[in-house]
């Protein structure tokens, strides 16, 4: 038998003990990416903050379906309402409890100039750092678009760079604050001052809630919000520092 048939009988098993070999280190290398893929999701759910609180709006008894919101309409014991600007107390609640065209909700199609309403939490304050969100169900005319609002823990108020509007329907949105640059407020008018803030401090938040920065058109379309439930998704932080 010539050498060369030698030699190729001889790397056969070399060949086929390699091809083992290689297809062995692949299968090894292949085990641990479905755990570690599973850990890594783990990791990430568990970055995003509990939900902190959910406002449905209750109905108002002995009023008519449309009437100026008080703490009447606020279905969480431990929040409380706020309006602002000038024109605050023209923000009504309206929509009945299962009436999915016309869920409760607030409305600000009454302000004649800008106007805000925020809820907060009596015992605590949250931190809206890190994956920190607002989801709520919204219904927009006109140009007017939903933008989150929020009082520091330091008194300074701060309106996000980011809008939805939604004018064919309600529909459920979703805002990471992290995404977000802010302006100051004067919450007084409910306008904003001065330039894009280069870093705001959300680890202390005292109140959370809504502006669209616009007066309202009055009744029919042309220019209004409408907020019906509102999650908030943060840390609490006791009102007397401990967390």
């Amino acid at each position: 038998m010539s050498r060369s048939i030698l030699a190729v009988k001889s790397l056969i098993p070399l060949t086929i003990a390699c091809g083992a070999f290689t297809l062995g280190c692949i299968a090894l290398a292949q085990q641990p990416a479905e755990p570690a893929a599973k850990g890594k999701a783990e990791k990430a759910k568990k970055r995003v903050p509990p939900l902190f609180f959910r406002e449905d709006w209750q109905e108002t008894k002995g009023v008519p379906v449309e009437h100026p919101v008080t703490q009447a309409a606020v279905a969480t014991p431990t929040l409380d309402i706020k309006l602002y600007g000038p024109s605050g107390k023209d923000i009504v609640e309206n929509g009945l409890p299962g009436n999915a065209d016309n869920p409760p909700h607030l409305w600000t199609g009454l302000c004649t100039s800008t106007c805000a309403a925020t809820l907060r939490d009596r015992n605590n304050y949250v931190d809206l750092t890190g994956l920190a969100k607002i989801r709520w169900l919204i219904h927009t005319s006109g140009f007017h678009e939903v933008r989150p609002l929020l009082k520091l823990g330091d008194g300074t108020w701060v309106v996000g760079d980011h809008g939805d509007s939604t004018t064919q329907d309600y529909h459920a949105v979703e805002i990471t604050l992290a995404d977000l640059r802010w302006l100051k407020m004067d919450i007084e008018k409910v306008v904003t001052r001065g330039d894009l803030l280069d870093h705001v401090d959300l680890s202390k938040v005292d109140e959370v809630g809504f502006t669209d920065l616009m007066p309202g058109s009055g009744h029919g379309d042309g220019g209004y919000s409408g907020v019906g439930w509102i999650e908030v998704y943060g840390k609490p932080v006791k009102r007397d520092g401990g967390q």
